[in-house]
């Protein structure tokens, strides 16, 4: 065991910490660092976002400029490093944008579906009775409706474009979240610091504010980490018929679909964004193990 001495310099601070000890998210932040596996999709992640965002300004072409001289160039051809599709567009820039725009899609829709499932899970579990009984029947008919051709139906009802497709999709994948934050706050509405908070005269609405949704924030976390992967194929599925993003724009899925018209003449068109695909998903999937893990109060 590690020995302080009173005399050294910072030794009555030390002592301080050492006696309030870790809190639940300084242990859960160790434990999340000491995960290889999800510090390296981290890393991979974040070199992704990053070249979505800025890559496109330095690959030297447009991700919709046509080059009739460069058609199906392969990769490290011409300037271009990944090669081109049948229109001469370069691969690696149409690529980044097509990260960029999954990206996108995934984070908004699961922001649209974080904010009503937490709203709906955390009303419908502290208030009880007849109203949880009626929120929670109404996701039950929900569920019963096939996700994809709910999304279907309103884009092709309303006409495909990114907002839509954010609103569509983050509409649906509320549900699931719905239930777990349900589930957390009618074991969360019996501890004694809601109890005091009653007692206080606190407001329903005040006390699922200010105390009920903050301590959802860990399963919360684990759960985002996890539907984002889960949109960003819901989106590659929409794009794979056509339905997601119109081109020139491009998305992973659209990418995918073209690249698998024409895997026979330019195999690289298919390669290269199923890989970009995988490596995105694995790390958002590796992330959320990790917090799963690092969040269990079991492993503390």
């Amino acid at each position: 065991m590690r020995r302080i001495t009173l005399g050294t310099p910072g030794a009555a601070a030390k002592l301080e910490r050492a006696a309030r000890g870790r809190s639940l998210w300084d242990d859960a932040r160790r434990r999340l660092f000491r995960n290889k596996a999800a510090v390296g999709g981290l890393v991979v992640l974040a070199a992704l976002a990053l070249g979505a965002l800025l890559g496109p300004l330095y690959v030297g072409f447009g991700y919709d400029e046509v080059r009739k001289a460069d058609v199906w160039a392969p990769p490290l051809t011409g300037g271009h490093l990944l090669g081109t599709d049948a229109l001469g567009r370069d691969l690696l820039a149409r690529l980044l944008m097509g990260l960029r725009v999954s990206l996108a899609i995934g984070l908004t829709a699961t922001a649209v579906s974080l904010v009503i499932g937490v709203a709906w899970g955390a009303t419908a579990g502290f208030v009880g009775g007849r109203l949880d009984e009626a929120m929670m029947r109404l996701v039950d008919v929900l569920y019963s409706l096939p996700f994809i051709f709910f999304v279907i139906l309103l884009m092709v009802t309303f006409g495909s474009n990114l907002v839509l497709m954010f609103v569509a999709i983050g509409a649906v994948e509320w549900l699931t979240m719905s239930r777990i934050v349900r589930g957390q706050t009618l074991t969360l509405k019996q501890k004694e610091f809601v109890e005091a908070a009653r007692a206080a005269g606190l407001t329903n609405v005040a006390i699922i504010r200010r105390h009920i949704v903050p301590n959802l924030l860990g399963p919360v976390v684990v759960y985002v980490t996890l539907t984002i992967p889960a949109v960003i194929l819901a989106e590659s599925f929409l794009s794979f018929l056509g339905l997601g993003v119109q081109p020139p724009m491009a998305s992973l899925g659209g990418l995918i679909a073209d690249g698998a018209q024409q895997m026979e003449l330019a195999p690289w068109l298919l390669i290269f964004p199923s890989a970009a695909m995988i490596v995105t998903l694995a790390s958002f999937n590796f992330i959320g193990d990790g917090l799963r893990d690092a969040i269990d109060p079991k492993d503390r």
